[in-house]
């Protein structure tokens, strides 16, 4: 097995892979990328196809006639590597009748399992992790020997000098940082993305003017825990209002927030500038200090009431949706029934909602027994959900007989007569298409509404 283990250097700058010194494709050889997992594996997805394209592969949709599949993959829970798995059993049969298939694997799975990948799946080529992105192109260069693999952690790694190739439309992910510093006990992450590093203000300004000119009217700056950012110079609050000034972007979301990190600069900045759209998916988890304690929360239930008060205070008409784990390590009836009461106060305009299952390499998987029945477990998880769809339903009912403003993204899928867009706090809703085009922002009046949609017509 071929490894890279050698301390990785500083980053080599690639050029613009659209530009006058664009390579034109001199290996005449097709990628596939099939996507598994969070926001932040389809911006990585972006960049894996710019560095690709600066050296000469070309991408397709289907795996039909790909000559290079890579499975982006996640690594959040257990059934997602299973995906992985139960797709790389099927690719394996393909692979057999085309010996010269490239078949690859990369993301936090890869980076979690690294040669156990192999081990498993002796017949993948080579396994890249999310900070080794770069070689991506000696990998492929290698194949046909022994596998490769390259899962090394890289802190200095945030490929701020690599343009993403995005495919065109009206909205766009900006990546402004990698890894996570907090270390919830339940979650994977800062074990297969690494420690926190934030791109530059000025990279990012520049990178949204860019987005700008190619038409896109709204970008949803990410992150793992997106308001830590701060490049040394900046925090979130500033980088908000940066963006926001770019002429041409209409709409500036974020995802996903920490509670710790929602300061009063950037509630400020949510309620002052119009730009800002009025929505934060704020995660919760839990509504028991028992329980947020065993996670490593950082925060207590009043802790996170507070942030949702300041919002609701100076935030006209916010949304904030969240997430929350249910049977938790240790989770009693009653940090339960906390967890109940917390959403009957806060009501959610929605909520992810998971029963926890133990994940391998995590502090909990370490320091904490499993030791909520499964069956309680998804008791628990269906309480919760009612009680959410429940509020959600009166939630969306509320908007019957209101004037919303609309982002068009497209036709709606169940009637392609009929648009759907997104609102400023981030609901989707579905209206008669008239005039309208995808990536105007239309006033349309809400006539009804179920637990998930605004259903209405345009106004004005």
């Amino acid at each position: 097995m071929k490894h890279a283990l050698d301390i990785v250097s500083a980053p080599t700058q690639l050029p613009d892979p659209t530009g006058e010194d664009a390579v034109v494709p001199y290996r005449g050889r097709k990628v596939y990328i099939e996507n598994y997992g969070c926001q932040m594996n389809l911006s990585d997805a972006e960049i894996i196809r710019s560095i690709l394209t600066r050296d000469g592969y070309s991408f397709t949709p289907g795996v039909d006639d790909a000559d290079v599949i890579l499975l982006n993959t996640c690594s959040v829970r257990e059934h997602a590597e299973e995906r992985v798995y139960g797709r790389l059993a099927e690719l394996s049969s393909r692979k057999a009748r085309r010996p010269d298939l490239v078949l690859g694997v990369c993301g936090c799975m890869a980076q979690r399992v690294a040669d156990g990948l192999l081990d498993r799946a002796p017949y993948v080529d080579f396994v890249m992790g999310p900070d080794t992105y770069r070689n991506l192109p000696d990998a492929l260069g290698s194949t046909g020997g022994e596998p490769f693999l390259d899962v090394r952690l890289d802190r200095s790694e945030d490929y701020a000098d690599i343009l993403p190739v995005r495919e065109e439309g009206i909205k766009a992910w900006l990546t402004i940082q990698r890894g996570c510093d907090k270390f919830c006990t339940f979650c994977i992450v800062p074990f297969v993305r690494g420690r926190e590093k934030s791109i530059s203000l000025a990279s990012l300004v520049d990178e949204t003017r860019g987005l700008a000119t190619r038409g896109v009217r709204e970008v949803t700056l990410l992150g793992q825990t997106v308001n830590s950012y701060d490049d040394g110079e900046h925090d979130f609050a500033d980088l908000l209002n940066a963006v926001s000034e770019v002429d041409g972007i209409e709409r500036v979301r974020f995802t996903s927030p920490h509670p710790s990190d929602a300061t009063e600069a950037m509630i400020r900045a949510m309620g002052e500038n119009p730009k800002v759209c009025g929505h934060m998916h704020l995660p919760m988890q839990s509504g028991s200090d028992d329980v947020l304690r065993r996670m490593r929360r950082t925060y207590t239930v009043e802790e996170y009431l507070r942030v949702v008060d300041d919002l609701r205070t100076h935030v006209s008409g916010v949304a904030i949706t969240t997430d929350i784990i249910a049977g938790f390590c240790g989770e009693t009836a009653e940090d339960h029934e906390a967890t109940c009461d917390v959403m009957r106060r806060v009501r959610f305009d929605s909520a992810f909602m998971f029963r926890y299952s133990p994940r391998e390499g995590t502090v909990a998987h370490k320091k904490h027994e499993d030791d909520v029945p499964e069956d309680e477990k998804i008791r628990r998880l269906r309480e919760i959900i009612d009680l959410q769809e429940a509020v959600s339903r009166e939630v969306y009912a509320g908007h019957v007989g209101s004037v919303v403003s609309a982002l068009v993204e497209g036709p709606s899928k169940r009637d392609p007569a009929d648009l759907y867009g997104k609102t400023d706090d981030f609901k989707t809703c579905v209206f008669p298409a008239g005039d309208a085009q995808p990536g105007d922002i239309v006033r349309a009046q809400v006539d009804s509404a179920t637990a998930h949609t605004l259903i209405g017509h345009i106004v004005g």
